[in-house]
C-alpha cells in the first residue's frame, strides 16, 4: 500500500490491492478524520476507478465525513480481454465481495446492477445503496432480496434508463426512492447535474449510514 495526503484535506489516501478470490484488484481508499462510514464505488462498463464522475462524487462524500473506496471491477488481464470482446462488462456476478468494510454502495451504469446484487447477497451488512444512471434490470433476480435502503438517480433526458429504473421499483421491497435530475443525460455532463447527484447521494448516505452518535453529516450543494 502507498499512503498519501487525502484531497479532502483531512485524513489520508492509499493505493491498495484488493483480494477477490484468486484475483487482485487495484483500488484507492480515502479515509477522512472521524469517518462515520465507508462508501464503495462500482463503476460502469468501460470505466475504471479513475472515472472523473465517480471521483467527483467521492470527493463530495469525503467532504461530508465519509470514507470512500474506488476499485477496478476487472483485473488488468480481464480489462484487456474485455476491450477486445466486451463479454465481461455485463457479467455483474463477477464483482468482488467487499467484506467488513462494506457499509454503503454507490454504483454507476452497469455498476448500479452490481451494487444491488452485492447488497442482496450481504443483506443487513449494507446500510444503503445509491445508483447513478444504473441498470437495475441486470440485477432483476436479486431485487426482491435487497434489504438496504436504495436510491435510484436517473437523468431526466435518459428515457430508456428512466423506464428501466421505474420497472425496478416494484420488485424492490426495501425502503426505496427514484429521483430524476432535470435536464441531465446518462453521463450527467450538463452543468450542475453531477453536483445534484453528489448532493442526493450525500443526503441518502447521511440518513442511512449510522456512525457515532455525535457524527453529523451535512451535505452541501456547493460540493
Amino acid at each position: 500500500m502507498r499512503y498519501r495526503t487525502s484531497e479532502a484535506g483531512t485524513g489520508y489516501a492509499l493505493d491498495a490491492r484488493i483480494p477477490a478470490r484468486s484475483a487482485l484488484l487495484d483500488g484507492e481508499v480515502h479515509v477522512v478524520d472521524d469517518a462515520r462510514g465507508i462508501v464503495l464505488f462500482a463503476h460502469g462498463s468501460g470505466s475504471s476507478r479513475h472515472s472523473p464522475r465517480n471521483q467527483f462524487v467521492a470527493r463530495s462524500l469525503q467532504a461530508m465525513g465519509l470514507a470512500t473506496l474506488l476499485f477496478d471491477l476487472l483485473t488488468r488481464e480481464e480489462e484487456a480481454l474485455d476491450l477486445a470482446t466486451h463479454h465481461l462488462r455485463f457479467d455483474i456476478r463477477s464483482r468482488p465481495e467487499t467484506g467488513e468494510l462494506s457499509i454503503g454502495y454507490f454504483g454507476a451504469s452497469t455498476g448500479g446492477g452490481a451494487a444491488l446484487v452485492a447488497a442482496a447477497e450481504l443483506g443487513n451488512e449494507i446500510g444503503a445503496v445509491v445508483s447513478r444512471g444504473g441498470r437495475p434490470d441486470l440485477a432483476a433476480d436479486a431485487l426482491p432480496r435487497v434489504k438496504s435502503p436504495t436510491l435510484l438517480i436517473v437523468g431526466g433526458l435518459d428515457e430508456t434508463v428512466i423506464r428501466l429504473n421505474k420497472q425496478a421499483l416494484a420488485p424492490l421491497r426495501c425502503e426505496k426512492e427514484l429521483r430524476i435530475v432535470p435536464g441531465a443525460t446518462h453521463l450527467f455532463e450538463e452543468p450542475g447535474t453531477l453536483e445534484e447527484v453528489a448532493c442526493l447521494a450525500g443526503e441518502w448516505f447521511g440518513r442511512h449510514l449510522r456512525g457515532r452518535p455525535d457524527a453529523d453529516v451535512q451535505p452541501t450543494r456547493d460540493a
